[in-house]
């Protein structure tokens, strides 16, 4: 049997290892496509192959792919992957919630694109950076346009200052408290640096309160203001992580484009992550991704995928980065970006993160969920329907 084609297989996988084959032909092994029941997955993030892992949830999973040669397709009602021209892993469609494509080289069937979007699974293309380039979904699933109006309307008054303002006012908060929440474990080691993090959560605590006098008939008046506010609150929080992980790796600030540092660097490839996750969200709650208030407009920017990312950028992106530096954990560069095993392990944590459950509006939900329960709460606001209040992280 060719020892070769079996190192692309770790043993360790047990029930999922593909069985083999001798091909009557050429002589060589060839595999016999594993078909995989996610209920017999144990681990939260399972490898499959090179390029291939599986990320469980609780009765679905996420299948993310990368690499050249491969290809998806779909036959009866299972995605089967193909390498080399040969199937080796076949997944129940009813298991998976979505289809992630990470690098060059992937190609996928129309007839899987067309049953992926009957089932209401998302497709996401990420270039190398983490960054979504393309999202494929049912138009079936944002047919609402009662929001849609609404949403338009929203602009030109108050509904959206006082979103902008509940966004603004919910990020400085989760900017202290993921400050306490690291600066809790150096109050003993690093007693300097505990004080003065906690000077700089108590400087956000204040400034948080300032959003409350912001005022004005609708956004366009007010976003200055409120950038202003953002702006400072990003200086002081920033000025605190950098406490926070000392002198493990160099940072001198927030970079949005063109990092060359590997905290910016981690940064910018989680937050690409978590846009395509809130993405999706705000598509299926019938809501326009590209009509934001807090973020202004520009073709070809998600301005409203911006406005709710906000919330969610320090418990889910800031604190695993954070983590991962503190931990004294590998970040390698390769060509000026992050190496691709960097990638898949900082990707991996990302994505369980948003598998751990919180309590949120007196219920525990998991984090992915939140991010569509807060989708729909935007609707539900824009609508006049409720009211809306910002995710917040408990330290």
């Amino acid at each position: 049997m060719n020892e070769d084609i079996l190192k692309e297989f770790p043993s360790s996988l047990g029930q999922l290892k593909p069985a083999f084959q001798i091909n009557l032909f050429t002589r060589e092994a060839e595999p016999i496509p594993c078909e995989i029941e996610i209920g017999s997955i144990q681990n939260e993030e399972t490898y499959l192959s090179e390029g291939i892992s599986l990320v469980k949830t609780e009765d679905s999973s996420q299948v993310i792919i990368s690499g050249y040669g491969i290809f998806l397709g779909k036959k009866s009602e299972r995605l089967v992957i193909r390498q080399d021209d040969k199937a080796i892993y076949e997944i129940p469609l009813f298991r998976i919630n979505e289809v992630v494509v990470v690098s060059k080289g992937v190609s996928l069937s129309s007839d899987l694109i067309h049953e992926l979007c009957q089932r209401g699974i998302k497709l996401s293309f990420l270039n190398r950076n983490g960054q979504p380039f393309a999202m494929i979904s049912s138009p079936l699933l944002t047919a609402t346009i009662i929001s849609r109006r609404e949403q338009i309307k929203a602009f030109d008054d108050r509904r959206g200052l006082e979103f902008a303002k509940i966004i603004v006012r919910g990020k400085i908060k989760n900017q202290e408290s993921l400050l306490r929440y690291f600066g809790k474990y150096m109050k003993q080691s690093s007693p300097d640096k505990f004080r003065k993090v906690w000077e700089i959560a108590n400087k956000l605590r204040l400034l948080r309160h300032k959003v409350d006098s912001v005022d004005g008939t609708n956004i366009a008046e007010a976003r200055d203001t409120l950038y202003g506010i953002e702006g400072h609150s990003g200086k002081l929080y920033w000025s605190g992580v950098k406490e926070i992980i000392g002198g493990r790796v160099e940072f001198f600030g927030r970079v949005h484009q063109g990092a060359i540092d590997v905290v910016n660097m981690l940064l910018n490839y989680g937050y690409g992550i978590l846009y395509s996750v809130v993405w999706g969200a705000v598509l299926n709650a019938g809501l326009e991704p590209f009509a934001g208030f807090l973020h202004t407009d520009r073709p070809g920017k998600p301005s409203l995928v911006l406005d709710l990312v906000e919330e969610f950028r320090q418990p889910i992106v800031d604190r695993v980065v954070i983590s991962h530096i503190n931990l004294g954990q590998a970040i390698r560069i390769k060509d000026g970006l992050l190496d691709p095993d960097t990638r898949k392990i900082i990707g991996s944590k990302i994505l369980e993160r948003l598998e751990s459950t919180t309590t949120f509006q007196n219920k525990t939900y998991k984090l992915r969920s939140i991010i569509q329960i807060q989708a729909r709460n935007l609707a539900s606001f824009l609508r006049g329907e409720s009211s809306y209040n910002t995710f917040s992280f408990k330290w």
